[in-house]
């Protein structure tokens, strides 16, 4: 357990240490000057791509060269089945859109779509995905694998999950970010159960990590689909956050659950 923990140390600190830089040098605002945003994007961006830094730096110096190499070479594994394509493209839209009849059901209204045309989130998801290896490096190559040999992969997918969401946290008091305004805990159960899907897209496609960027940058372009209105209230560890939020969360979990059973134990 030496060296997951290892990573998960070096992940969260060098990353909290460069988002909070990035904070502090636009002055916690929402619009900085041109220079000092450039600077805090730059330092955004680092802390980001944390993750899969730190994995390849200890994988490194532990395993050398070919190993690392085996890491990166998980980044192109696209030989898999059309259908894990689809599940990785579709999963969150489809999930979005369950929110919505819901939200109709129950409150007989639909909810606010976003307004980003398909074709825009579908090209968006194209260009996105490579970025994506700056995350599920760390996550899901080096992380994932570790843990599963401790726990098992279906109680190892919830605890990364846990742990993945958690180093988001940040992002929270920062006014920037997406996060702002939002709940921390509906968050954490949100894509606490989004890391049981990747991980079961993991699992079935043989350790493609070209899948899971996929699917990371899928989630990340089609969550506006159904938007999640900011709550108003500024502590972000709210439970009353919007109805649309509460029902994402749900529905995520029921298509985690759905998935822990077929999960090998």
């Amino acid at each position: 357990m030496r060296s997951i923990l290892k990573f998960f140390l070096l992940a969260y600190f060098v990353s909290w240490s460069f988002w909070i830089a990035a904070a502090a040098i636009s002055g916690w605002s929402a619009s900085p000057p041109p220079e000092l945003a450039l600077v805090a994007g730059l330092l955004f961006l680092f802390g980001t791509i944390t993750p899969s830094l730190v994995a390849l730096v200890l994988t490194a110096r532990a395993h050398g060269r070919e190993e690392t190499l085996i890491l990166l070479r998980r980044t192109v594994r696209w030989r898999v089945g059309v259908q894990w394509y689809t599940f990785a493209i579709a999963y969150m839209a489809a999930i979005k859109l369950t929110v919505a009849l819901l939200h109709l059901i129950v409150t007989g209204a639909w909810p606010k779509f976003g307004q980003t045309p398909w074709y825009i989130m579908a090209a968006a998801i194209v260009f996105s995905t490579p970025v994506q290896a700056g995350e599920e490096i760390g996550w899901r190559v080096y992380a994932l694998p570790r843990l599963t040999r401790h726990f098992g992969l279906a109680p190892a997918s919830i605890l990364l999950g846990v742990i993945w969401a958690s180093w988001h946290f940040p992002f929270f008091f920062i006014s920037r970010s997406d996060n702002a305004g939002q709940s921390f805990p509906v968050y954490l159960l949100a894509v606490t159960a989004l890391s049981v899907a990747m991980a079961w897209l993991y699992w079935r496609t043989n350790g493609s990590l070209l899948l899971t960027m996929l699917m990371h940058a899928a989630i990340n372009n089609t969550a506006g689909m159904v938007s999640s209105p900011p709550s108003a209230a500024t502590n972000p560890f709210t439970l009353r956050p919007s109805l649309t939020a509460w029902l994402t969360a749900g529905v995520l979990w029921l298509g985690a659950a759905f998935l822990l059973l077929r999960i090998p134990k």
